[in-house]
């Protein structure tokens, strides 16, 4: 990830789909690329393969466990790398770290309950927002409403 983007969003690891062709956000289903266009995050609809393209908008990508995949309750505790998201998050000193889904946020913070929304918890000046998943397998919780407050707040902080 690059220094100095306006956002880095955090999933907790890469699914099935994502880790079979290398792609973030690949799995049918997944309304991550959708949500980043409709709340004008990126300017048109991207497809997984184009993520390599999100720094030209100022986003970066990154996983909370970097060394496994697929569905969360199959990432051996071992996986999971707050500190090592930590390091990266001050290195690269993105203006907001965004959560995609409670499960990481709530890895990363330590915290049995998370709430969507800005957090009072910071890395350095990284303002840290949680957002609902954007995965197919946790589409009874989809919610737009906290993408679109952040993707807000990210507009506000580039102007």
């Amino acid at each position: 990830m690059p220094p100095g983007l306006d956002l880095a969003v955090c999933g907790a690891a890469a699914g099935r789909r994502s880790a079979e062709v290398g792609a973030y956000y690949a799995g049918r289903g997944n309304r991550f690329w959708l949500i980043l266009h409709e709340t004008g995050l990126t300017p048109r609809l991207l497809a997984p393969e184009e993520f390599r393209r999100l720094p030209e908008f100022g986003i970066g990508l990154t996983d909370l466990a970097k060394t496994a995949s697929g569905p969360d309750s199959g990432i051996p505790r071992s996986a999971w790398d707050a500190d090592g998201l930590r390091r990266r998050i001050e290195a690269a000193r993105p203006r907001m770290l965004a959560f995609n889904g409670k499960n990481a946020a709530q890895r990363f913070i330590g915290a049995n309950r998370v709430g969507y929304g800005l957090q009072s918890e910071r890395i350095g000046s990284t303002e840290i927002f949680v957002l609902p998943s954007t995965s197919g397998a946790a589409s009874g919780y989809w919610d737009p409403g906290p993408w679109r407050e952040m993707a807000g707040l990210v507009a506000a902080l580039r102007r």
